[in-house]
């Protein structure tokens, strides 16, 4: 999956139009591949963990707005795919947002902790990251996780038509402003990843 998205990526404007990330129903996305990262095999670990990673950087330093289509659960690195978006929409459904590292004895590396600082509420922050609470979809909000929510029927149209209104910003001002903005996380990922 990560490398389909990079290919995917690869193909994408960046000079033009706005990005929609959108999940499979009931699930934006999920984490790393446990299978693999309980198989011992040290080489496909690594490889996919640093793919993980790079997904993430690329995704969050995308030259052109981002926009989730959060169609369902958003947990592990699915949460942190879902903090790369520049505007995060959901359906208000009985999902839950949820960065469970910590609760599964596993760190949260510098590479994901840089993008999550940047976009949870300081009030949510340790119940979301460091005590790894599930939170609804309105607690979400609340949290910084998610910017809007909407029914299940009308979340594919509400992404296009903020797509639509993002792919109005200028380029290369949104980028520039974007890479001003965020220039020092990208520092610290890339420093982290590379």
């Amino acid at each position: 999956m990560l490398f389909s998205l990079n290919e995917c990526l690869k193909d994408v404007p960046k000079d033009s139009g706005s990005l929609i990330l959108a999940g499979r129903d009931g699930i934006f996305s999920g984490g790393f591949d446990l299978k693999t990262l309980g198989s011992g095999d040290v080489d496909a670990i690594i490889k996919m963990v640093r793919l993980g990673y790079k997904t993430l950087l690329d995704l969050y330093a995308f030259p052109r707005p981002v926009v989730a289509a959060v169609t369902g659960h958003s947990v592990a690195l699915g949460i942190f795919v879902t903090c790369c978006a520049d505007y995060r929409i959901a359906i208000d459904g009985n999902y839950i947002c949820q960065a469970n590292e910590v609760r599964n004895n596993m760190d949260i590396p510098i590479q994901i902790m840089e993008i999550v600082k940047a976009r949870v509420n300081k009030k949510y922050f340790y119940r979301a990251v460091l005590h790894g609470d599930p939170l609804n979809m309105n607690q979400a909000v609340e949290a910084g996780y998610i910017d809007e929510l909407v029914n299940a029927e009308d979340l594919m149209k509400r992404a296009l038509e903020k797509a639509e209104d993002l792919a109005t910003l200028g380029h290369p001002f949104y980028e520039n402003t974007k890479n001003v903005a965020q220039a020092d996380i990208v520092k610290k990922i890339s420093d982290a990843i590379f």
